[in-house]
């Protein structure tokens, strides 16, 4: 998560320092916001604005992602996170300082509250990380998972990434059709001679809450806003889930997919249902490997829910590279697995 921080724009003598006055405190914390408010990527564009280019700078060669679960991913990382339907402030601050990448919000089987998903989020921007970090990349990302069926959830992915989320996870995918609206509904209609212009997006323009959650421009705001991996520079994650025997027939050409970042099958009660089958029958099991193997194969992220820390790393050693835990089994797997 490093890959967004900035040098310090306070003088060697200062950092850190405390009793300077109030006048000179007070042009270090400005100095510190405006240097942190100076639009993400911005390096890489400097030519534009005529100063890169007398410099002789060259752009970075990867991407600076603002999403934490992309930019782990980006680098082959396995990311890890916790699900919730408490939106109270208090756990929205204990969220944001989890030992996570991310947390989803499930708005399937709890009420869909939309106001309340809004503050949440409000809650979990940490200003003090920020400053610490000197990076406008949040330590936790944002997900939610919503009521309705992957094709008939247009209106409610509008306002959850209008609200400022960094991803969406999408229920009952069963065929392609289903996760090609999936991935349209997340995605802004493309500029003529889009290099990443298909799949066409029909994502609403109306980005303001967002950008304000981010710590972006409306401009910014737009590069950043796109799925990865089909935009190599997008911070949203589009996630399907797996959730039935016709998803599973036709797992390999929803993986397919252009902009799907990610398929999912939680703890695999639906699909275990679906099959006619107990939990821990071996169909279930085979079932998950089917869907692992798709994954790698068209080089897309795989999610699980892991119960315990042996749980965990067998899934990560399996090839799994999000991982929906507990905070204590996700750090004794972490553990068994030699992470840090």
């Amino acid at each position: 998560m490093s890959s967004l921080r900035r040098p310090s724009p306070w003088p060697p003598a200062h950092r850190g320092s405390v009793g300077v006055g109030v006048g000179v405190g007070v042009i270090i914390a400005a100095a510190s916001v405006a240097a942190l408010l100076v639009p993400l990527g911005s390096s890489a564009r400097r030519d534009d604005r005529g100063r890169g280019a007398e410099a002789g700078q060259q752009a970075p060669a990867t991407p600076q992602h603002l999403n934490p679960v992309i930019a782990k991913l980006a680098e082959g990382k396995t990311v890890y996170g916790l699900s919730t339907g408490d939106l109270s402030l208090v756990n929205a601050r204990d969220m944001a300082r989890s030992p996570v990448d991310f947390v989803y919000v499930d708005m399937e089987h709890n009420p869909l509250d939309l106001p309340a998903l809004h503050l949440f989020l409000m809650g979990m921007s940490d200003r003090g990380m920020v400053l610490k970090k000197a990076s406008l990349q949040p330590n936790v990302a944002l997900l939610a998972r919503f009521p309705p069926e992957a094709d008939e959830s247009q209106w409610v992915v509008k306002q959850a990434l209008d609200i400022g989320l960094h991803g969406v996870i999408f229920n009952g995918v069963d065929r392609k059709e289903q996760a090609m609206i999936a991935v349209k509904s997340m995605r802004y209609p493309q500029l003529k001679g889009s290099k990443y212009y298909e799949p066409n997006g029909m994502r609403g323009s109306g980005p303001a809450n967002a950008t304000w959650i981010w710590g972006i421009g409306g401009t910014e705001y737009e590069r950043h806003a796109d799925l990865w991996p089909l935009n190599p520079e997008g911070d949203l994650l589009a996630m399907l889930m797996i959730e039935s025997t016709e998803g599973l027939e036709n797992v390999d050409a929803i993986a397919s997919t252009p902009g799907v970042g990610a398929l999912f099958v939680g703890a695999g009660a639906d699909l275990t249902r679906a099959m006619g089958v107990r939990p821990g029958s071996p169909e279930v099991e085979a079932g998950f490997q089917r869907i692992l193997k798709a994954c790698k194969a068209h080089r897309i992220a795989c999610a699980i829910t892991a119960n315990t820390a042996n749980d965990v790393a067998k899934r990560v050693k399996e090839g799994w590279n999000i991982i929906r835990s507990a905070v204590p089994a996700i750090n004794a797997g972490r553990a068994l697995l030699g992470e840090k």
